[in-house]
């Protein structure tokens, strides 16, 4: 029985390990901005809803689901952004699922004109669980005969699911074309094994993102009625993650032909864990209509050693709305730069 239980303890760490040490991750994750730092609350001062969906390997017979949704809203009375984030994610293996509901909140502060730092916190409530009945553990293979034995059965397992507060903060500057910020996630490392005997916290996420802006002359459009300047830019981006000894850097660009949105992104750096996840070639379409529809579509191209044929890329959608986007031009406000995706 000892021998079975430091077998399972062993097991879960390793699974913890590689379902925990890193959170979900969107290729997009400019459209949804809140979960990559709370002080990006709205920074567009706007009213925005909207959702991101990723369906991670699906070449392989255990896959990976995860979805955002989210609404924020900026009072400029206030200079305040208040938001909500619901994060969650399955993973077919065991049914690895978490769920996410968060409160988030930020101050923006102007330090000179077309200039601001934004400081934001978010406090959430997560719940983990899994199915143990599917585990198949090392006393259960018979290696010679290539079989899978009866009777694994679960007796160890104090429970299987973990319910515990989190908290993230980040801070942002930003003026007219450069953009800059930081955040930390799961500041109080909470507890996330399932045996109540041993420790598995989890590890703190830092994150270090910015970009640059370039306009172009702006187009015209012919309404009908009148000639609609249209926007064209290109923007330049990187997003470096920590993560307990995992690690993560992103670099992109994006073109903005309104109403078309051209993107690319290379997510990769060598670490002695050689993740599956760590290499890929991102690629992506969108469309941000005037009526403050944005609509964004990408796929991730694995060119790591778990090979593309094998685990099928990444698919990933993203929808957001903007309330009243033709009102809020007609006031005055900061136009933060940044992708749309």
């Amino acid at each position: 029985m000892k021998a079975r239980k430091s077998m399972i303890i062993i097991f879960l760490n390793c699974l913890a390990r590689i379902g925990f040490a890193q959170d979900v991750q969107y290729s997009q994750f400019y459209a949804s901005t809140m979960y990559l730092n709370p002080a990006f609350t709205g920074s567009s001062e706007l009213t925005r809803v909207g959702i991101n969906l990723r369906n991670q390997w699906p070449g392989l017979d255990q896959t990976f689901l995860s979805y955002s949704a989210y609404i924020e809203h900026f009072v400029p009375q206030k200079n305040s952004g208040f938001g909500l984030l619901i994060n969650g994610s399955n993973g077919t293996l065991s049914s690895l699922n978490n769920i996410e509901v968060g409160m988030l909140y930020s101050y923006r502060l102007r330090i000179a004109d077309n200039r601001y730092f934004h400081f934001g916190a978010q406090g959430s409530l997560v719940s983990r669980s899994s199915n143990f009945d599917k585990v198949i553990l090392s006393t259960q293979l018979d290696i010679d005969r290539g079989v899978i034995l009866d009777g694994g059965g679960n007796p160890v397992f104090d429970e299987s699911k973990r319910n515990f507060m989190d908290f993230n903060t980040g801070i942002l500057y930003y003026d007219t074309r450069k953009w800059l910020g930081a955040s930390a996630h799961h500041l109080t490392q909470p507890q996330i094994s399932y045996l109540d005997n041993a420790s598995n916290k989890l590890a703190i996420k830092y994150s270090l993102h910015g970009g640059i802006r370039f306009n172009f002359k702006s187009g015209f459009i012919n309404d009908y009625f009148n000639n609609t300047r249209q926007e064209r830019s290109v923007s330049f981006a990187f997003n470096y993650k920590n993560q307990g000894d995992f690690n993560q850097l992103d670099i992109g660009t994006e073109l903005y032909f309104e109403p078309i949105v051209l993107g690319m992104w290379y997510r990769g750096l060598p670490t002695k864990y050689a993740l599956p996840n760590n290499e890929a070639l991102i690629g992506l379409v969108g469309f941000s209509l005037a009526d403050g529809l944005d609509m964004g579509y990408s796929y991730d191209f694995t060119v790591s050693k778990l090979g593309w044929r094998n685990a099928g890329g990444a698919h990933e959608v993203s929808m957001r709305y903007s309330v009243n986007r033709d009102v809020s031009k007609n006031r005055s406000r900061s136009v933060m730069p940044g992708f749309k995706y």
